[in-house]
């Protein structure tokens, strides 16, 4: 029987999860708009300045991804997660369609989910 994920991480490791799982949740679902189920976050705001603003989210974004890789998380869904770091950036960057995909798209939820699923934990219970 495989031992779960949350088992074999170390306290360093549990505290570099809960400060990705919250970066996540920052870049794209911090906020409401009220009287609506649809959340947003920083990378929809700061997305509003073109390319700039995208640049300064994907660098925010890739914390998360390098903290996903000193974790242990698989190459291959280090990869997947570079994937949704570039189409975030890359349609992102485009003026008011890149901010509109930003708000469904949520590349670090995305990317928080392939943590969760390849370490055999839910980061939201650390």
């Amino acid at each position: 029987m495989a031992t779960p994920g949350h088992n074999r991480l170390t306290d360093l490791d549990r505290r570099r999860l809960k400060r990705v799982h919250r970066l996540a949740r920052l870049l794209d679902s911090q906020f409401r708009i009220p009287g609506t189920n649809i959340r947003f976050g920083l990378d929809s705001i700061v997305g509003l300045l073109p390319v700039a603003g995208d640049t300064v989210t994907a660098t925010m974004a890739a914390y998360i991804i390098f903290e996903a890789f000193r974790i242990g998380v698989r190459r291959t869904i280090i990869v997947r997660m570079l994937g949704n770091l570039v189409i975030d950036w890359v349609i992102g960057s485009i003026p008011v369609i890149g901010d509109l995909f930003d708000v469904g798209f949520k590349a670090n939820q995305r990317n928080i989910r392939l943590i969760e699923r390849d370490l055999d934990v839910a980061l939201a219970d650390l």
